[in-house]
């Protein structure tokens, strides 16, 4: 069976970046030697792994990737922390239920 894992990363510059892969090890290790020059960490590196989950089904993780890439910072972090509180916190959709106080 195929594995496939959506990861984030924290670059040099602290900044995030999202990917998928079906082979984790060798994509860090891309990432950090500059394997691809037009990639977005290749002045940012080292990267650091702070996050990573696996998957079976390559079309759920590409719809967690997709997902991940639109999230703002603060639920990044949240998500590295495993702050669940505040990553639901941070999920709600204030026009609808109006700030937290």
């Amino acid at each position: 069976m195929k594995l496939y894992y959506v990861y984030l990363l924290n670059c040099k510059d602290d900044s995030y970046y999202v990917g998928m892969t079906s082979n984790l090890e060798e994509r860090l290790l891309q990432h950090n030697s500059g394997k691809f020059q037009d990639a977005y960490t290749f002045n940012r590196r080292p990267v650091k792994l702070m996050w990573a989950q696996q998957f079976t089904d390559p079309n759920i993780a590409l719809d967690l990737e997709k997902k991940l890439k639109g999230w703002s910072r603060k639920k990044k972090i949240a998500l590295i922390l495993k702050d669940w509180e505040k990553l639901q916190k941070l999920s709600k959709n204030y026009s609808q239920f109006g700030k937290p106080e």
